[in-house]
């Protein structure tokens, strides 16, 4: 296999408990990401990471019921989650996407994948996609040896974080958004302001049978609907990231 997509999922959040199965437009949002990112013509397989934590069997049961592969392992250490399930199937490359992401363009996806040209890890490092649309694409050698490797709980949490620490023992490439200075927009759901916009966008495009809506449409949708846009402007991107750098920098 050369493409395998892995989504982090998990049903537990300090801020939004239960987001990844909260109901979209008739299915639950995860069930949007998975088919969303399947939509791709080089991924071959999806697959959703979850942790041994009882609370997260609904997303076990939904994988099962979607007839698709999910693996519970460490809640805390998600690089070995992704490791523990990529060993089994050896893939060139692993697409990591977390399940917070309804939003998430396959088309970008496909062009970042396009543009890889075989490095270790291709990614939105300078945040050039609006907040959602992340885009990562790691080549399992790498991720084998990030999970050998590193030793620091953000690096064991935030799974590429090692990788993109040390570019002088990985080639690394920069994906960059195809619509400049979008940056500013919010499309992930951890807070409830954040699932308000998202509805806001499904029930519309749903309501027009535009189900395969693009980041571009979302983009026309919200630039003429400012209000929708204004909901969740005030929040900051990657504020869990921005937390356990904080707490190892302060020894926590």
């Amino acid at each position: 296999m050369q493409y395998l997509a892995l989504i982090q999922a998990r049903y537990g959040s300090s801020r939004l408990p239960g987001k990844v199965m909260e109901p979209l437009c008739g299915k639950p949002l995860l069930q949007h990401v998975i088919e969303r990112v399947g939509k791709s013509r080089h991924v071959e397989e999806v697959a959703v990471v979850t942790s041994v934590k009882p609370r997260n069997a609904p997303i076990v049961r939904l994988c099962d019921d979607l007839g698709i592969r999910v693996f519970s392992g460490s809640e805390n250490d998600v690089l070995d989650r992704f490791y523990q399930f990529a060993k089994r199937i050896k893939p060139q490359y692993i697409v990591r996407v977390t399940a917070d992401c309804p939003c998430y363009d396959w088309q970008l996806l496909d062009m970042a994948i396009e543009q890889s040209d075989g490095c270790d890890y291709c990614g939105d490092m300078a945040e050039t996609l609006p907040d959602g649309l992340d885009i990562e694409i790691c080549r399992f050698s790498a991720l084998e040896q990030a999970w050998r490797e590193a030793a620091l709980p953000p690096e064991r949490e935030h799974v590429t974080q090692y990788i993109r620490k040390h570019p002088e023992w990985f080639q690394i490439k920069e994906f960059r958004c195809p619509t400049a200075g979008i940056s500013h927009h919010r499309w992930t759901v951890d807070e409830p302001e954040d699932l308000q916009l998202v509805k806001a966008v499904f029930e519309h495009f749903y309501g027009l049978g535009q189900p395969d809506f693009t980041y571009r449409d979302v983009l026309e949708f919200l630039e003429a609907h400012p209000e929708i846009m204004r909901l969740n402007a005030k929040i900051t991107r990657n504020e869990g990231l921005a937390k356990s750098l904080a707490n190892e920098s302060n020894g926590g």
